[in-house]
C-alpha cells in the first residue's frame, strides 16, 4: 500500500514540476486551473475505481453542482438553468484542458441572483403574513421546478419565508400562553404583535445568514465547492479539503474538539446529527440525538436564533461550535417530526472520552462484561501506546479479574477507524489467521492476518451492531461472524462501507509551489473484503439475530449515498472456524424466539415505522390553525412511545475494581459519566438480550483463566 502511494507521489511530482509558479502575481483563476489539473490527475491515477470523465460524467456533474449552489431553488430562474445547460455535455472536455468556464458562468450568475434575492426577501418581510389562508408548503424541493419569472420567484420566497416565520409565530404564542398561565394578570400580546415579532425574527435571522455566510464567501470558497462536487462524482467518501477545511480536519484528528461534541452532515438543505462524541457535552445532555435535524442556532448573548436551513455544513458549524463554557441553543426537528429547543454548554472533548470503556454486569449471581468502543482510534505516531486494540485487551483483562463468564463488545454507532487496529483487535479472540482482505486496482489482494497465537478471551462473545456501525466495525463483526467466534446481534444490516481512504496533501504534489495552499484530498484507494470473499460494500454485515431499532426504516447507510461503489466478491481466504461452541446455532434460534415475543422490541419497531411516516411527510400547512393542530397531534401521538425510555432490565452494572480506584482519585466528572452510562445500560433491551445469549452460549471446555491478577498501564 505504501509502495503504491510513493509511486503516485513521484508521478505527480514529475507531472507538475513544470507547473510551479515563480511568483504570486497570478490571479485566483490561475490557481484554480492548477488545482483542477492536480485533482483530475490524482483522482484518475489514484482512485480505486475511477469513472470515465465523459458526457455522462459531465451531465451528472452539471446537475449536482447546480443543485449544490441552489438546493432550494430560490436563486436561479428557468432561463438561468437553460443558459447553464449549454455546458451540460462539455464540462468533461473543459476539465481536461483546465477550462473553468462552466464554474465561472454559474458563479457569476449566482452572485447576481444573490443581490436580487436580498431585495426580494426584505420586501416580502416588510408586510404581514395572513395565517388564515388555506395554503401549503412542500419542503421536498425535488418536487419543484425553477421559476420562470420574478413574480414566480417572489412567490417562492414568500412561501419559504412564511414557513420559516410560522414556527417563530408558534414559539412566541406559546411563550405568551405560558406567561399568562403563571400570572393571570399578564396581558398577552395581540396576534398582530406576535405576527410582527415573528416576521422581524425571521428578517434578523436571514440578514445574519446573508451577512455572515453568503457575503463572507469569497470566490475561492465557491470554487472549493465546485472541486468537491467534481470528486464526489467518483464515490461518497472521496472529498476535497480546502485549506481551511484541512485545518479543521487536522484539529479533529488531533483528538481535541471544542464545541458540543457532535458530528454533523448535510441532508438536503438540513444539517443532520450523525454522531454524538461519547463523553461530550451533547452526549452528556441526553437531549440531542443522532438523526436530529438542526434548524436554528441561538447564542447565549443573542436574543434571536439564526436559521441555518440551506447553509453549507462548514458554515453552519461556525454558529454551532464555540469556546468552552459558552451556551448555544439548537432548535431541532426530531425524527418523529416534533420541534424542540436544546441548550448545550460547549466544552472541550478530549480523546479520553472516546476511548474503550467497560462495565461489569451482574445477573443472578453471574458476572459478565460489556466493552463499549466508540471508534477504532489510533495514534500512528505512538501506535504501541495509543490504539483501540491495546485498550480493549486491557479492559478484557480487568473484566476477567472480576470473574466474567461472557463478553459483549458494543460496536453500535461505531463509524470505524484504523485498519491495522481492527486486525489486532480481532486477534484478541482467535488463535491466529486472516481477518480481512484488501484489494487495490490492478494489484493482487492482500490478506491481513493476526499472527499472534495468544488469545485474550476464549469465552462466549456477543457483538452488538446497528445501521450506523461502519467500516472497521464491519470488518470486526464480519471476521468474528465468519469464524463463528461471536454471535452478532443488531439491525438487518450494518452501514455497508467497504472502502479505504488515504488523505493526500496536495501541496506535496508540487515542486517549488508558490501558488498558495492547495488543500488536501481524501481519496478512496482500496476496497476491503471479508475472509469468506464477500464485500461489506452496500450489503453491510447481516446480524445473526436481527432486532428492530430506531433506524430500521430510515434511509441510512452506504446504499443511500450518491455514487457508491458496487458490491463484488473475491476468492475466500483460508481460515478455520472456531470449534469450541457446541450450541451455536441452537442459541441463535432460542434468541430469535425470545425476541419475537419481546414487547419492548415490538414497541421500538412500531415507533420506527411511525417515525418513517413522519419523515415522508414533506407538505406543511401555512394556515396556523391547521399547522398547530398537526404539531399537537404529532406530540400527542409521540407520547405513546415514552414507554421505550422507561424500560428497565433486571441487570446490575458497575465499574471494574481498576476503574473504581481511578474514580476515587479523579477530580473530573468520570464518576458521573460512568453513573450515566450504567443507567443507560440498565434500560437497554439489546444489552439485556446479549447477556441472555451469553448465558445460553456454552463452550466445549472451561473458560481459560488467561488474565493476570493485575493490569499495569
Amino acid at each position: 500500500m505504501k509502495k503504491n502511494y510513493k509511486i503516485l507521489s513521484l508521478m505527480l511530482l514529475l507531472a507538475f514540476a513544470s507547473c510551479s509558479f515563480t511568483s504570486n502575481k497570478f490571479s485566483n483563476p490561475d490557481k484554480d486551473k492548477l488545482l483542477i489539473q492536480i485533482i483530475t490527475f490524482v483522482i484518475e491515477q489514484g482512485h480505486f475505481d475511477p469513472i470515465a470523465m465523459d458526457d455522462a460524467f459531465s451531465e451528472e456533474l452539471f446537475s449536482d453542482f447546480v443543485e449544490v449552489m441552489d438546493p432550494v431553488k430560490r436563486y436561479f430562474y428557468e432561463s438561468d438553468y437553460k443558459d447553464f445547460e449549454k455546458y451540460k455535455h462539455s464540462i468533461d472536455d473543459q476539465l481536461k484542458i483546465t477550462d473553468i468556464t462552466f464554474f465561472n458562468v454559474v458563479h457569476e450568475r449566482f452572485e447576481k441572483r444573490i443581490e436580487e434575492s436580498k431585495e426580494i426577501y426584505k420586501e416580502i418581510l416588510s408586510k404581514p403574513f395572513d395565517y388564515t389562508i388555506e395554503e401549503s408548503f412542500d419542503t421536498n424541493y425535488e418536487n419543484s421546478d425553477f421559476v420562470k419569472n420574478k413574480k414566480g420567484m417572489k412567490e417562492r420566497w414568500r412561501k419559504q419565508l412564511k414557513f420559516s416565520t410560522i414556527s417563530n409565530y408558534d414559539d412566541i404564542y406559546e411563550e405568551e400562553k405560558r406567561a399568562k398561565e403563571k400570572d393571570a394578570s399578564y396581558e398577552m400580546k395581540s396576534k398582530d404583535q406576535i405576527e410582527k415579532e415573528a416576521r422581524e425574527a425571521t428578517l434578523r435571522s436571514i440578514n445574519i445568514y446573508f451577512e455572515d455566510y453568503i457575503d463572507d464567501q469569497r470566490r475561492e470558497d465557491w470554487f472549493a465547492v465546485y472541486v468537491n462536487t467534481i470528486v464526489e462524482e467518483f464515490d461518497p467518501h472521496t472529498y476535497y479539503l480546502a485549506p481551511k477545511g484541512k485545518e479543521d480536519f487536522d484539529t479533529r484528528m488531533s483528538g481535541k474538539l471544542e464545541g458540543i461534541g457532535a458530528r454533523l452532515q448535510k441532508r438536503m438543505d438540513y444539517i443532520k446529527v450523525v454522531e454524538l462524541i461519547s463523553g461530550g457535552p451533547a452526549w452528556r445532555g441526553k437531549e440531542l440525538e443522532v438523526e436530529d435535524l438542526i434548524i436554528k442556532v441561538k447564542q447565549e448573548d443573542e436574543e434571536f436564533p439564526v436559521d441555518i436551513v440551506g447553509m453549507r455544513t462548514d458554515d453552519a458549524i461556525k454558529y454551532i461550535k464555540g469556546p468552552k463554557g459558552t451556551k448555544v441553543t439548537l432548535t431541532v426537528k426530531k425524527v418523529d417530526g416534533t420541534i424542540k429547543d436544546i441548550t448545550i454548554t460547549r466544552d472541550i472533548v478530549e480523546v479520553f472520552d472516546t476511548y474503550a470503556k467497560s462495565s461489569v454486569v451482574e445477573k443472578e449471581g453471574k458476572k459478565f462484561g460489556v466493552i463499549n468502543l466508540p471508534a477504532f482510534y489510533v495514534d500512528f505516531e505512538d501506535y504501541k501506546n495509543i490504539n483501540a486494540a491495546k485498550d480493549v485487551k486491557k479492559e478484557i483483562e480487568r473484566l476477567k479479574d472480576e470473574g466474567m463468564e461472557g463478553l459483549v463488545l458494543d460496536l453500535r454507532n461505531n463509524g470505524g477507524g484504523s485498519l491495522p487496529t481492527v486486525v489486532d483487535m480481532a486477534g484478541l479472540f482467535i488463535k491466529d489467521g486472516p481477518i480481512v482482505q484488501v484489494r487495490s486496482t490492478d494489484t493482487p489482494k492482500e490478506v491481513l492476518k493476526d499472527r499472534d497465537k495468544s488469545i485474550s478471551w476464549d469465552g462466549p462473545l456477543v457483538i452488538l451492531v446497528n445501521e450506523i456501525s461502519a467500516s472497521a466495525s464491519e470488518i470486526m463483526a464480519a471476521a468474528m461472524q465468519d469464524y463463528k467466534r461471536a454471535i452478532i446481534i443488531g439491525s438487518k444490516q450494518t452501514y455497508g462501507k467497504g472502502t479505504v481512504q488515504n488523505v493526500i496533501n496536495l501541496n506535496n504534489m508540487l515542486r517549488n509551489n508558490t501558488s498558495g495552499d492547495m488543500g488536501a484530498l481524501a481519496l478512496t484507494r482500496q476496497k476491503y473484503y471479508r475472509i469468506n470473499g464477500g464485500s461489506v460494500q452496500l450489503e453491510g454485515v447481516k446480524s445473526d439475530i436481527k432486532v428492530p431499532g430506531r433506524f430500521s426504516f430510515i434511509d441510512v447507510g452506504e446504499k443511500d449515498k450518491e455514487n457508491p461503489l458496487p458490491y463484488d466478491e473475491i476468492d475466500a481466504a483460508e481460515y478455520t472456524p472456531w470449534e469450541y461452541y457446541f450450541d451455536y446455532d441452537a442459541t441463535i434460534e432460542k434468541s430469535k424466539q425470545r425476541m419475537s415475543n419481546n414487547e419492548q422490541l415490538k414497541l421500538i419497531e412500531e415507533n420506527a415505522k411511525w417515525v418513517k411516516t413522519k419523515i415522508d411527510e414533506t407538505v406543511y400547512s401555512l394556515n396556523y390553525k391547521d399547522y398547530k393542530a398537526k404539531i399537537d397531534a404529532n406530540e400527542l401521538e409521540s407520547k405513546k412511545y415514552d414507554a421505550i425510555t422507561k424500560y428497565n432490565t433486571n441487570l446490575t452494572f458497575d465499574s471494574t475494581t481498576y476503574e473504581k480506584e481511578l474514580i476515587a482519585k479523579d477530580t473530573t466528572d468520570l464518576a458521573e459519566k460512568r453513573k450515566r452510562w450504567h443507567q443507560s445500560l440498565s434500560k437497554d433491551v439489546y444489552i439485556e438480550e446479549a447477556i441472555n445469549v451469553l448465558e445460553d452460549l456454552k463452550t466445549a471446555y472451561p473458560i481459560k483463566k488467561l488474565a493476570s491478577t493485575s493490569v499495569k498501564n
